[in-house]
């Protein structure tokens, strides 16, 4: 590897974490401390934007000669967005609201490099959600307890039972974040697996 800065994952997700080390980079990850509430009259994809961007803009002052990667991912059913449930009763709602049909998953990343130039990219997916009962959702929420999952499932574990199909390019999106668009964006900004 050329002499590429330090790489900081601005988050504090452990999914995030397991997902960049597939690539076999030295990294750190580091919480970065923001307000992740929608802006008024926001988009599913600009939200996803604006927080990736956010995120690798507020750990600059701490860490000036790194490379940050921001990231964010936003469940949207039409404009309704659904964020990490946090209770059963709140996860079993969301499901209950998605289940028969489909949904879009947009994940966003950005790499801030330290002379502040930015590397965009986003991997979006459509979530065909199986027709469910109320007790087939309570049955799910009890076996992942997907409490911190945005959308209130797990598509690794058994999560994945709750699809007919999903669509798009990048699998990890899925997961929380795209590594196909990270390495992408960690080549533009000149890294070189060499």
């Amino acid at each position: 590897m050329a002499s590429f800065p330090a790489l900081i994952l601005a988050s504090s997700s452990p999914y995030k974490r397991d997902l960049l080390g597939r690539l076999g980079l030295p990294f750190r990850a580091v919480s970065p401390e923001l307000d992740e509430r929608r802006g008024p009259g926001e988009s599913p994809l600009k939200m996803a934007r604006r927080l990736a961007a956010d995120k690798a803009d507020a750990l600059t002052d701490a860490f000036p000669e790194a490379a940050i990667l921001g990231s964010d991912q936003v469940i949207a059913l039409g404009d309704r967005i659904f964020g990490k449930p946090g209770t059963a009763q709140r996860a079993v709602e969301q499901l209950g609201a998605l289940q028969g049909r489909t949904h879009q998953l947009i994940t966003a990343v950005q790499l801030r490099m330290p002379d502040g130039s930015h590397h965009r990219a986003e991997a979006s997916y459509q979530m065909q959600m199986r027709s469910l009962n109320p007790d087939q959702i309570r049955a799910y929420v009890d076996e992942d307890h997907p409490l911190d999952c945005a959308g209130a499932y797990r598509i690794e574990k058994a999560g994945i039972r709750l699809f007919e199909a999903t669509r798009g390019d990048d699998p990890t999106a899925i997961e929380g974040l795209p590594l196909i668009s990270v390495w992408s964006i960690l080549l533009a900004a000149g890294f070189h697996d060499e």
